[in-house]
């Protein structure tokens, strides 16, 4: 007679997910304000939108996103409680590069086997972050997938909705020949470009353990610091002074990325020697000798975010981010695509059919 095979047999366990889920409680009830009602474990999220009523043309907003590979760093290190706030800056800055403010979020993990206390670390993560932007986590699915992910495997994706008003949408239709482009200081590499950096850490043979003097704190601290959340800081300057466009530097680096919000006509030139790149960006070259074309069409630089706007509006955003504790410089200025480029030009970039950007000079280490 053939033995009876169980789910737990098969290699689900209910019960550590009803754990998981108890662990989370806490943290994820703390994001839920009085626009979310019905309460914590519902088979749908719900939020309450009657203040989007006061808008003249309310347009939602939506942006879903993953951590990538850094993950795979975030369990060889067994530290998984980071991981939340890359992918809530993931998605939230992803809206709010077009003024719209997170509303709600939802969240998914899969995993070979559901470690009750590892899943809370990672949904901590993201109510914590969710928190910081003042955005509701309503809801969210861990799934368990033996067979498919190893026991100590797993992955996460979320999604945000958020809002804005159409007539204070920013973007590249606000763009001007004239305005000044800001950067705004990554707070490492964020959560880009790791299938790079990892195969550099193979081909160097690099121990995640090992203190760095140039960090401050081990190889692993540093390639697992959270990525920065923006919309606390890119929101009230939004508010307070004017902005023509935002750019959040993810995949593709930073010329790819600001290029999306250049119209076409015009060019953003930016200067390379307007700031000192990160130890941690000439780290990943040196350990995989990886050219400087590569690295930057690849990772960040550290700049995690850019500001377009008028010239007369630099000193009050500059003022802003350092008071929520962000650097900031002038990175370039938008000119127009007649004038002759001296530089790298990169254009056409994520099916974009826009302006360019041209980046000059030398990087400073």
């Amino acid at each position: 007679m053939q033995p009876e095979i169980t789910y737990a047999d098969a290699g689900v366990s209910t019960q550590a997910g009803d754990r998981a889920v108890e662990l989370m409680r806490q943290a994820v009830a703390a994001t839920h304000g009085a626009n979310v009602p019905g309460g914590f474990g519902g088979f749908a999220g719900l939020y309450d939108i009657g203040a989007i009523k006061t808008m003249n043309r309310p347009l939602l907003a939506t942006s879903t996103d993953g951590v990538g590979t850094k993950i795979e760093l975030a369990r060889q290190l067994d530290i998984h409680d980071t991981i939340g706030q890359d992918l809530v800056a993931m998605v939230i800055d992803d809206i709010v590069v077009i003024g719209a403010t997170p509303l709600f979020m939802t969240d998914y993990i899969a995993c070979g086997t559901v470690v009750p206390e590892r899943i809370a670390a990672i949904v901590s993560g993201i109510a914590r972050a969710c928190h910081t932007c003042d955005t509701a986590l309503i809801g969210g699915e861990t799934a368990e997938h033996p067979g498919v992910l190893a026991a100590d495997e797993y992955d996460l994706a979320g999604a945000v909705t958020g809002v804005v008003d159409a007539d204070a949408m920013i973007g590249p239709q606000r763009v001007r020949e004239g305005d000044a482009v800001i950067a705004l200081a990554a707070s490492g590499l964020h959560s880009n470009g790791y299938s790079l950096v990892r195969a550099t850490l193979e081909a160097a043979n690099i121990d995640l353990h090992a203190h760095s003097d140039d960090f401050g704190r081990t190889i692993g601290e540093e390639l697992l610091e959270p990525t920065r959340l923006y919309a606390p800081i890119c929101l009230p300057m939004i508010e307070a002074v004017e902005i023509h466009a935002l750019a959040h530097i993810t995949g593709g680096g930073l010329a790819a990325n600001i290029a999306r919000v250049i119209p076409r006509g015009l060019r953003a030139r930016l200067i390379r020697s307007s700031w000192h790149v990160p130890p941690v960006f000439t780290a990943v070259q040196a350990w995989g000798n990886v050219p400087w074309e590569d690295l930057e069409g690849t990772l960040n630089l550290g700049v995690g975010m850019a500001v377009i706007a008028p010239s007369d509006s630099v000193a009050t955003i500059e003022q802003m981010a350092a008071a929520a504790g962000c650097d900031t410089w002038l990175l370039g200025e938008v000119i127009s695509e007649d004038i002759v480029a001296d530089g790298t030009v990169v254009a056409g970039t994520k099916g974009v059919d826009g302006g360019s950007v041209e980046l000059l000079g030398d990087y400073r280490f």
